[in-house]
């Protein structure tokens, strides 16, 4: 990578620059982190000791919190020692790390919300084809191609990302490293190609979302027709967390890639990048297990 031996380190968003509002920084990301952790934990152990578990809807479930905790673990840990011990600053290889990896997690993540928006499409509408659509391999396929599609996107725009020249200093406006942050530190006429994959990819992203969205059309159409309201509040109680989940991840970080600098400012895309990067992770075991009662089973003979 061709700048690496001018640029060393960069310096990341400093909280606050009182000692007390750092260390409340501090103990604020300690209580999401140790909270997505938790939960996240107890989803994973649940559903792989419980066999009534061993399912598709499940496993693809298990996955999606075993991205959160990556997803999460990429950004907060650094921060909460920044802020803890007073420093602002991240190696050069440690910043191309932290953008693969974020990359890696939250694309595998979308691929996979889309994924289990098939999975209770299927479950909901085609009940009967269930078994042959969604067997454990085509599972694991699917999951798979979710990973990979994931790394690739992650591998692609850390290589774009980080081959170009910067010439605007080495301060990222930002509690982690992140590309928009990056390519404002790069020569003006020498990002349009990371440009251009930042807006494949966000094409990509709204197609899942219409996918999703398109899903649910038919997942509710589908449940509004069921004769028994035990049957509609059993698919609602499936669907909804999932649905809530994907607003939030989806709206939040098409938000902060998307909007305009005319209403940009640091405390506005920090908000916004708590809430695409760290909420999601840390309320997903909540929504997930508080609508959900053979979650709610599990989790109870777990602790018992």
């Amino acid at each position: 990578m061709s700048n690496g031996s001018s640029i060393t380190q960069f310096l990341l968003l400093a909280f606050a620059d009182r000692r007390e509002l750092q260390l409340l920084h501090f103990w604020l990301f300690l209580g999401i982190y140790l909270a997505a952790l938790l939960g996240n934990g107890l989803i994973i152990t649940a559903v792989a000791c419980d066999h009534h578990l061993h399912t598709p809807m499940y496993f693809f479930l298990l996955n999606l919190s075993v991205l959160d905790l990556g997803s999460i673990s990429t950004t907060v840990p650094k921060a909460m020692s920044n802020s803890f011990w007073d420093t602002r600053d991240i190696s050069y290889s440690g910043c191309a790390a932290q953008v693969f990896l974020l990359l890696f997690f939250l694309g595998a993540e979308c691929a996979l919300l889309t994924v289990m928006s098939y999975d209770r499409y299927v479950a909901i509408c085609k009940p009967l084809h269930y078994g042959t659509l969604l067997g454990s391999r085509a599972c694991v396929h699917m999951a798979a191609a979710a990973w990979g599609s994931g790394f690739l996107n992650a591998l692609l725009h850390t290589a774009s990302t980080f081959s170009l020249p910067l010439c605007q200093g080495n301060a990222v406006d930002q509690f982690f490293c992140e590309i928009p942050k990056i390519l404002k530190l790069s020569c003006s006429d020498a990002f349009l190609t990371e440009l251009g994959l930042l807006i494949l990819s966000t094409l990509l992203i709204f197609g899942c979302f219409v996918f999703i969205m398109l899903s649910y059309v038919q997942i509710f159409r589908a449940v509004l027709r069921i004769p028994s309201e035990q049957g509609q509040h059993k698919a609602f109680s499936t669907c909804l967390p999932h649905l809530a989940v994907v607003s939030l991840f989806v709206s939040t970080g098409l938000f902060s890639h998307l909007k305009p600098s005319s209403i940009s400012s640091p405390s506005l895309d920090v908000v916004v990048a708590i809430l695409y990067s760290m909420v999601p992770p840390a309320v997903n075991p909540l929504i997930y297990s508080m609508r959900n009662k053979e979650i709610k089973d599990a989790m109870w003979k777990l602790l018992q």
